[in-house]
């Protein structure tokens, strides 16, 4: 079976919502990288080059969560990340489902490694462990044990001090979406990391453009004032970004 076919297609339409991101500023949101290194610089590259052919302005990169995990290559998303500056004036990180279980992984309790396991963390623990041979040999139980030690202090450090939203002009920022009738002040944690239907059908009617990763679509995916960036990077190649100045919206993607 395929990727799409596990998820419903959403056709693209117009955002519905103007939104506006303050003046003098630019902000670009990537959606979800999934260990997949040489999109995320590939990616990189051309926002950076788009910002440059643009007027100066304060820019601030938001990843929208969910570094790790499927693809390959989850430690050097995470250094890569930890290593970003310049042009950025700011980068800003959300903390997805995946940095979720991640975390919660290197307490090394079995059902936590286990669960991990299932999401697709069995690609990132082999990102850290630095020794397939050791890896491919090693028993459950010795994976979750030494999975703790194998990540720098930094990259947890970094993964820990990520945000669950981020708001910046008429736009809110988050991993999976809000849940509706709720005000964003008192949005929950679980919902702001893991919700799904009840926002993607939802009508809308928080304040704001919510941009957001978490479910994938084959395009960029316009809902009731809602923008949706994770195109499957890991399965599909195709690793998106969305930015914004004033009330223009563009996207970028590998």
């Amino acid at each position: 079976m395929s990727l799409f076919r596990l998820f419903k297609p959403r056709p693209v339409q117009e955002s519905p919502v103007l939104a506006r991101i303050p003046a003098g500023e630019r902000v670009y949101a990537i959606g979800d990288i999934h260990g997949c290194d040489d999109l995320f610089a590939d990616l990189l590259a051309k926002i950076v080059a788009d910002n440059a052919n643009r007027e100066p302005a304060r820019t601030t990169l938001v990843l929208l969560g969910d570094l790790v995990d499927r693809g390959p290559q989850s430690a050097a998303v995470v250094q890569r990340a930890i290593g970003l500056g310049a042009p950025f004036d700011a980068v800003r990180l959300l903390i997805g489902n995946h940095e979720e279980c991640f975390l919660a992984a290197l307490s090394g309790d079995r059902s936590r490694v286990r669960y991990f396991f299932r999401i697709g963390g069995d690609t990132t623990i082999r990102s850290y462990w630095g020794d397939d041979e050791s890896y491919d040999s090693a028993c459950f139980d010795e994976l979750a044990e030494g999975l703790a030690a194998r990540v720098p202090p930094e990259h947890i450090d970094f993964i820990r001090r990520g945000e669950d939203m981020i708001r910046i002009g008429d736009y809110v920022f988050v991993h999976a979406g809000v849940r509706p009738g709720t005000t964003l002040e008192r949005q929950r944690r679980s919902d702001l990391r893991w919700i799904r239907e009840d926002f993607l059908n939802s009508e809308g009617g928080w304040p704001g453009t919510v941009v957001h990763g978490h479910t994938i679509t084959e395009a960029v995916d316009f809902g009731a004032n809602r923008i949706g960036i994770d195109t499957g990077a890991y399965a599909s190649g195709t690793l998106t970004a969305i930015g914004l100045s004033g009330a223009e919206q563009w996207f970028l993607s590998t």
